[in-house]
């Protein structure tokens, strides 16, 4: 299954719509892959994550 990523909120997801924000604005080509386990680590706070889960870093 191809990977997509929301160009809302950056979330990588398998569907064409993210289920996070319900819109279909996702595409197929993003940079670099980040796994968010705590919303209060230093990256997840640069990046404005705020909800766990595996985030594009360049949309």
């Amino acid at each position: 299954m191809v990977k997509r990523a929301c160009k809302i909120c950056k979330r990588i997801i398998d569907k064409t719509t993210c289920p996070v924000c319900q819109v279909n604005e996702t595409t197929t080509s993003f940079q670099g892959v980040v796994l968010i386990l705590d919303t209060e680590s230093a990256i997840a706070k640069k990046l404005g994550i705020t909800a766990p889960g595996k985030y594009a870093i360049r949309v």
